[in-house]
């Protein structure tokens, strides 16, 4: 059996069982069956748990995944994110002692990253870490925009150890676990669309014990972190777009919005546009060498799914103005597909790093303008 028939048929399988797992459920479920960390760059298949795959199998798997409707992930950021920078730049001993639960799905984490005042300046950066005198570090300050906190046990942060430093100097990657009550205190923040899926965190005098790359390299990691956002998951993304275009196609002409000129117009070039970010993800696969990439990456689908949003409301026309169900106090509002699509995507161009801060990277790293004034 082919690696892609093979990925299909579990998929298919455990995705035709009834009820559908809980996300922590299908974590495991995912994990048991070894599905989680097959992209991790260096892992022999054996010491964490995951089996191996060749870059091309991981686009595969990406693919059969999002194609076959399966649920959205809980464990992304433990498993993309957090495991290959604890490969590059961990231990040994945190590599035992982290990857092998994510990769049983067991363990979920959330990136400390935004604070209030900085947002995507990611050297502005004010939570402190002070060594505490038994071998850890006492964690205080906020982070902001926090997704998954309020299901997770760990979470990455970026914090300042050396007090009298600015800027990108001075900062650690510390893991802290997020179950000390009176430590950490998660507040869910209500969006557009009535859901919470970000989060305020408040660390006062949280325990950290690990450093990852060294105290004062943070953001040597932290930044090889970020390049790490934009790989075979956007990809699979794109297939998800790809399926909500084909919602506002068919709803355009079922409406007979479609025959509008306009609408028409904007339509193709919304495919003809998703068709250049699948070059553009294929082009760049697997490259390290281009600084730009990620930023570029981040610039066309952000914008690109903004746009989808709002062509989604006006293909919708009046109706689009208007709830699927009937406001009462007692239920909050609800949203039919086309009007969560546009209210969720007023944030696309703002979280992972604002439309205007992958400028400046491209301005700054690639083209060698001069720096903005800060």
């Amino acid at each position: 059996m082919d690696f892609r028939t093979e990925a299909r048929t579990w998929l298919e399988g455990r995705l035709a069982d009834t009820p559908a797992p809980g996300p922590r459920a299908w974590e495991r479920e995912l994990g048991h069956a070894g599905w989680i960390g097959i992209g991790w760059p260096g892992a022999d298949g054996e010491s964490y748990g995951n089996r191996r795959a060749t870059l091309t199998q991981q686009v595969v798997w990406a693919e059969e995944y999002a194609r076959s409707g399966a649920p959205a992930r809980m464990g992304h950021i433990g498993e993309n994110l957090l495991a290959p920078t604890l490969i590059t730049y961990g231990t040994e001993e945190q590599k035992q002692r982290h990857l092998p639960p994510v990769a049983r799905g067991e363990t979920l984490w959330c990136q400390g990253y935004s604070e209030p005042g900085a947002g995507s300046d990611l050297a502005g950066v004010r939570t402190a870490a002070v060594q505490d005198g038994a071998g850890g570090y006492a964690v205080t300050g906020q982070k902001i925009w926090t997704s998954l906190a309020l299901d997770a046990d760990w979470c990455f942060v970026l914090a300042r150890t050396d007090p009298g430093s600015t800027r990108h100097h001075g900062l650690s990657f510390l893991l802290v676990e997020m179950d000390q009550p009176g430590r950490i205190e998660v507040r869910p923040i209500r969006q557009l669309t009535g859901t919470s899926e970000f989060n305020e965190v408040f660390l006062d005098g949280a325990r950290a014990t690990e450093v990852v790359g060294g105290e004062g390299n943070g953001w040597q990691v932290a930044m090889g972190l970020l390049a790490l956002e934009r790989g075979v998951s956007t990809l699979a993304q794109q297939i998800g777009f790809a399926r909500e275009l084909d919602q506002v196609v068919a709803a355009a002409v079922a409406s007979g919005a479609a025959e509008d000129p306009v609408i028409r117009a904007r339509l193709v070039r919304q495919w003809a546009e998703l068709d250049t970010m699948r070059r553009h993800a294929l082009r760049t696969l697997g490259s390290t060498g281009d600084p730009g990439a990620p930023s570029v990456a981040k610039l066309l689908w952000g914008g690109w799914h903004q746009r989808l949003g709002e062509l989604a409301v006006q293909v919708a026309g009046e109706a689009g103005a208007v709830g699927p169900e009937p406001w009462s106090q007692r239920r909050p509002y609800e949203l039919d597909s086309a009007q969560h699509l546009f209210l969720f995507s007023r944030a696309d161009t703002i979280y992972g790093g604002s439309d205007e801060i992958q400028r400046n990277i491209i301005a700054e790293r690639v083209l060698g303008l001069p720096r903005e004034p800060r």
